[in-house]
């Protein structure tokens, strides 16, 4: 696959109109920019949604779980490209964006967690995976700030971090004035082609090409076929950035992710001293913090670095991620020239790099790899497929 190292070239301008300011929606507008194509992006509030909560692990071996296979290829390509993509929009924004290349410990809270780490490492050696056990007290060695409730760890040294506000806020800044603060309410067409999206005041934004990245509110969007199923769920996390007293930072210098009693739970350090912890998944009718997320979060991380307890929390944030049915993302034409890229479960900042490669290259009708093509197909859980051609 292509990297983000050099601007990309289209020979003809085209134009596109984009709906949704995530890091989706943002991330693959830059890129399109970058192949000469006009850019609109609209969104009522940019970088609000999923995007703005997340921790930012690029944890394509950690975050590997049981059953998952056409995950995985996407997790490792997209890890694979992302210091090369961070390191190009830093360039071109001139912003810091908070891009880390500190590894991750994952810790185990008891025996049977060590052993669910033990099983995964299996599944991890058999991909050819970077994963080395260490004794609990190497651990404690590397990092101080781990109790003794920490019995065992894991050294992924390839598990690394972004700011996903910072990150954005970059991408925001180069686009610049080619985000419009508009919600959009349909797709707009002249017979079975996509010609541009409508927004709630009734304005109209005309392209060439039109791309659906709105997260959840995708499927909401009026002027999908009807035959397409896009069974978006929401997944709720909930996240606490607290500050670290002066007198014990670093409270930690990597990532630190834990399984606690069957829990996951994470604490990420930032650069500029702070924390940012987080890992609960749920999926109810509850749109805000939950308090019992908070406190599975504070005494799950309490038992791997007692320390927690002494920061100040200075904001509990939660969003809904936009999930499928297998948890893999759904891009792809749906429609003659119109496009979608959502479902990206708990996965949209670190697959934000190959998914908006993936998401331009089906805009720019260059081909993309078959079995990637597969994996991702918007159409995978439709009855019916279009008997229009999709592709000009």
């Amino acid at each position: 696959m292509d990297t983000a190292s050099k601007p990309e070239q289209q020979s003809d301008q085209k134009s596109v109109v984009v709906a949704g300011a995530g890091i989706i929606g943002l991330a693959t507008a830059w890129r399109l920019v970058r192949r000469g194509w006009q850019v609109t992006v609209l969104d009522a509030e940019p970088v609000s949604g999923a995007s703005y909560a997340a921790a930012g692990m690029l944890a394509p071996v950690s975050e590997v779980v049981w059953d998952q296979p056409t995950l995985y290829p996407l997790m490792i390509t997209s890890g694979e490209m992302y210091a090369e993509f961070a390191q190009a929009v830093a360039k071109e924004s001139g912003e810091n964006v908070g891009y880390l290349d500190s590894e991750t410990f994952v810790c185990a809270g008891d025996a049977a967690d060590r052993q669910t780490l033990t099983d995964l490492m299996s599944l991890q050696h058999q991909m050819g995976m970077e994963v080395r056990r260490i004794t609990a007290s190497a651990a404690r060695r590397a990092e101080p700030a781990l109790g003794p409730g920490c019995v065992g760890a894991v050294e992924i040294p390839g598990d690394h971090q972004i700011d996903p506000r910072l990150f954005t806020a970059a991408l925001l800044k180069i686009l610049g004035e080619q985000v419009v603060r508009a919600r959009v309410s349909e797709v707009l067409y002249d017979g079975d082609r996509a010609i541009g999206l409508r927004d709630t005041e009734g304005n109209d934004y005309l392209a060439d090409e039109v791309l659906l990245a709105a997260g959840l509110n995708t499927g909401d969007i009026s002027g999908l076929p009807n035959t397409l199923e896009l069974p978006l769920r929401p997944v709720y996390g909930d996240v606490i950035r607290m500050n670290v007293p002066q007198r014990l930072q670093p409270l930690v210098t990597r990532t630190i992710r834990g399984i606690v009693q069957g829990r996951p739970v994470y604490i990420v350090p930032r650069a500029d001293g702070s924390i940012v912890l987080g890992a609960t998944s749920r999926e109810d009718s509850m749109s805000g913090v939950s308090a019992e997320g908070v406190h599975q979060l504070l005494r799950d991380a309490y038992r791997l670095v007692p320390g927690i307890l002494d920061c100040e929390i200075t904001e509990l944030t939660t969003r809904a991620r936009p999930g499928s049915p297998d948890d893999v993302p759904m891009i792809g034409r749906v429609a003659p020239h119109l496009t979608v890229s959502t479902g990206y479960f708990r996965h949209g900042i670190l697959l934000a790099a190959v998914g908006s490669l993936i998401g331009a290259d089906v805009v720019c009708d260059n081909d993309v790899d078959q079995d990637i093509a597969t994996a991702v197909d918007p159409w995978r859980f439709s009855d019916a497929r279009p008997r229009v051609q999709l592709r000009d």
